[in-house]
C-alpha cells in the first residue's frame, strides 16, 4: 500500500468518525434538514407544491437505514452516533466496492 492510499484510508476513516456532527450541528443551529434531502412534505413547504414528476417518484426508493439511524426515531443520542457511524463506513465500503468493479470492468474490456 503506498503512502498516498494510506492517507487516503486514513482520511476516509476519520470522515467516517465525524458523521456524528450530522446529528447534533443542525438541532444546535436549527438548521433543519439536510439541503436537499426533503420528502414531498417539505418540498410542499417550501415551494407551496410538489412537481407531478417528484409526486410519481416519490415512493421509487426507500432508503436502507432511514435517516441513518439503526434505532429508530426516538434512538437514544449514543445509538444514533454509532448509526451515523456505521452508515459512513457502509457507504464508503460501497463506494470503493463499486468503484473496485468498474475499474475491473473496464480494464478487463481494455485488452
Amino acid at each position: 500500500m503506498t503512502r498516498f492510499q494510506k492517507k487516503l484510508w486514513i482520511g476516509l476513516l476519520i470522515m467516517a468518525l465525524l458523521t456524528p456532527f450530522g446529528i447534533f450541528l443542525p438541532e444546535k443551529f436549527n438548521a433543519g434538514d439536510a439541503w436537499g434531502e426533503w420528502g414531498t412534505d417539505k418540498i410542499q413547504e417550501l415551494l407551496g407544491y410538489v412537481p407531478e414528476g417528484l409526486k410519481k417518484l416519490a415512493d421509487f426508493w426507500k432508503a436502507p437505514v432511514p435517516d441513518y439511524n439503526f434505532g429508530g426515531e426516538n434512538a437514544a443520542f449514543s445509538t444514533q452516533v454509532i448509526s451515523y457511524i456505521v452508515s459512513g463506513v457502509l457507504g464508503i465500503a460501497a463506494a470503493v466496492i463499486l468503484i473496485y468493479l468498474i475499474t475491473k470492468f473496464l480494464v478487463k474490456h481494455e485488452k
